[in-house]
């Protein structure tokens, strides 16, 4: 039994979905684990992961929109020590998550035809947002 742990950071430009599949698939392919899982985890209540379509830009589009609806910042929040979208950014990280657990089979993900794993950024400036990818497995 192999486990590792990597962390990587990735920039964002503010709101809006960044793929890092590839990066999660170099960090298995690194490890030489043929079967077991890959655990990806944030490190930030204003930003979460989500598996989503990877195919057509337009279905993410859909989500940030729904997402805009669904906690609007136009609000009154209590909660705006960071600025305005400081309340939001946490509410739409809760109904999200911060962690999947994808399985590794002959050394791939197993992530469906159109699947792939991204970083919701939910505040409106730019950040760093740092991962940590356990992969475990032989």
């Amino acid at each position: 039994m192999i486990s590792q742990t990597f962390t990587f950071t990735i920039p964002t430009k503010g709101k809006g979905t960044y793929e890092i599949t590839k990066q999660v698939q170099a960090a298995v392919d690194e490890t030489r684990i043929s079967e077991g899982t890959a655990s990806v985890f944030i490190a930030h209540t204003s930003a979460s992961l989500v598996l989503y379509e990877n195919a057509d830009p337009t279905a993410r589009e859909d989500l940030h929109r729904f997402m805009e609806e669904v906690v609007p910042e136009d609000e009154t929040y209590l909660h705006d020590a960071e600025g305005p979208d400081d309340s939001t950014s946490h509410l739409r990280m809760a109904l999200t998550r911060t962690s999947e657990v994808i399985p590794i089979n002959r050394g791939s993900l197993c992530l469906g035809t159109w699947q792939g794993i991204f970083i919701f950024e939910h505040r409106r400036a730019p950040h760093r947002r740092t991962i940590y990818l356990n992969v475990t497995g032989v």
